[in-house]
């Protein structure tokens, strides 16, 4: 039987908890789509916030959504006199609560933004290697790389990395950290790539080709690496494996006793299921239901693209609404119809060129002598409005995925785990910088 830290499992369920009670309260401002809505859904019940969001510029609604503190700042005097209208009262404290302030089990690294950890630039690199070694890799991307290495605790133990592509994490793991590293990746192509970078710099990591999915449940130290090679003398890392992906590996980590895990989750709506499924017991119980479209909420904020893909994002959203209300009057049936990726090209063309592809995705027969000025005008009010319905939605991104990042904690807690998450790189990197660490307590 693993001891583990009830005083930290307490407190990571308490927060679960208050997490969970506050998204079922405010069910009706996030579960929402937007795209189907001809009003704002819950109008009658918040009639301040409908009033203070209508008031709203056009123009300050990027920066807003941009900044989660701003956004509770601006909406949330309007919502807390909507709810004692109501005779309610929620704890809209949790809408800016920061992995920081989680302070989940920090006995594993004592801070997990601290210098005192090993910096991934030190000591088997120096900055004129550095450059040769980061070749061919995005600056973002490689800034998340080093800022996760940074981060990672020194366990001393042979690492696993999963879902790696062509092992650019795994391949700076073995340099700085002077340990073997095992990389798996599905695309046999990114395979060899990556092992013949890393044996160009004599490195100890070798690759696997295997499907994540299709490794079977079961580990055992004499079975093959595509049979399972999660270890339980290994270090386990992943950084953004998408949805169930990394779900996976903390199952198979967990299941395998694998020493060490660090995992940055990433995509939690790229799921096999059509609901979510609950990784932990209070997940299991809990009375929400999640679908993929609510799973991509923690995802949408909008502080990587510039003013030109802002720009164009904004343009395809209203010509996409301007179909929209197009296609249903004249199919004559009013639900949404949904159009597959348009390539930037596509809105460089003219709005009615554009209805005119759509309408031949969708098989829909498009009058003669359409006024399709029109028609845009319509879809830019519509934009107008999913706009504001999306911007109440976003005061609940963040709780979203501290519940959801709490359940993976839960999840090792409960499979005797010692657990700590913090952020690993400023949001400006990358909105998705959790952290989750993970060490298997002694038996």
């Amino acid at each position: 039987m693993h001891q583990i830290n009830d005083h930290n499992l307490d407190r990571l369920a308490a927060q679960f908890i208050q997490l969970d009670k506050l998204l079922e309260q405010g069910r009706a401002l996030w579960q929402v789509r937007a795209f189907e809505a001809k009003s704002l859904p819950w109008q009658a019940q918040f009639p301040t916030l409908a009033t203070t969001l209508w008031a709203l510029d056009d123009a300050v609604l990027d920066a807003l959504d941009a900044e989660q503190s701003a956004l509770v700042d601006a909406l949330s005097p309007a919502l807390k006199q909507d709810l004692a209208t109501l005779g309610l009262e929620w704890d809209l404290a949790l809408l800016t609560l920061s992995f920081a302030e989680l302070s989940l089990g920090s006995d594993i690294a004592a801070d997990i933004g601290s210098d005192d950890i090993e910096t991934a630039t030190s000591p088997n690199i120096d900055l004129v290697e550095l450059a040769h070694f980061s070749a061919h890799i995005k600056g973002r991307k490689w800034e998340q790389i080093t800022a996760f290495v940074q981060h990672l605790p020194d366990a001393g133990l042979p690492v696993l990395e999963w879902c790696a592509g062509k092992g650019h994490l795994g391949r700076l793991i073995a340099k700085t950290r002077g340990v073997d590293v095992l990389s798996l990746e599905w695309q046999a192509t990114l395979c060899e790539e990556g092992q013949a970078f890393a044996d160009k710099w004599q490195l100890s990591q070798r690759f696997i080709c295997a499907d994540a999915f299709a490794i079977e449940g079961n580990a055992c130290e004499n079975s093959t690496h595509q049979t399972n090679p999660f270890r339980a003398q290994q270090q386990a890392v992943a950084l953004h494996a998408c949805g169930d992906l990394h779900v996976r590996l903390l199952q198979f980590a967990a299941a395998a006793g694998t020493q060490a895990v660090a995992i940055s989750p990433c995509c939690y709506h790229l799921i096999q299921a059509n609901q979510y499924q609950g990784l932990s017991t209070l997940a299991q119980q809990s009375g929400l239901t999640l679908t993929r479209h609510d799973l991509q909420l923690p995802l949408q904020q909008s502080v990587i693209a510039n003013p030109k893909q802002q720009a164009l994002r904004h343009q395809e959203i209203a010509w996409r609404l301007g179909f929209d209300a197009l296609q249903r009057s004249c199919r004559g049936i009013d639900a949404y119809l949904p159009l597959p990726a348009v390539k930037q090209s596509q809105l460089s063309g003219s709005f009615a060129d554009f209805c005119q592809w759509a309408a031949a995705q969708k098989t829909v027969n498009l009058a003669a002598n359409i006024d399709f000025d029109a028609w845009l005008e319509i879809g830019k009010q519509r934009q107008r409005l999913t706009r504001r319905i999306d911007l109440a939605a976003h005061l609940f991104r963040r709780a979203l995925e501290l519940w959801l990042i709490l359940d993976r904690c839960c999840f090792l807690q409960e499979s005797g785990y010692r657990v700590s998450v913090g952020e690993f790189c400023a949001n400006s990197v990358t909105p998705r910088n959790a952290l989750i660490l993970a060490q298997k307590l002694s038996d």
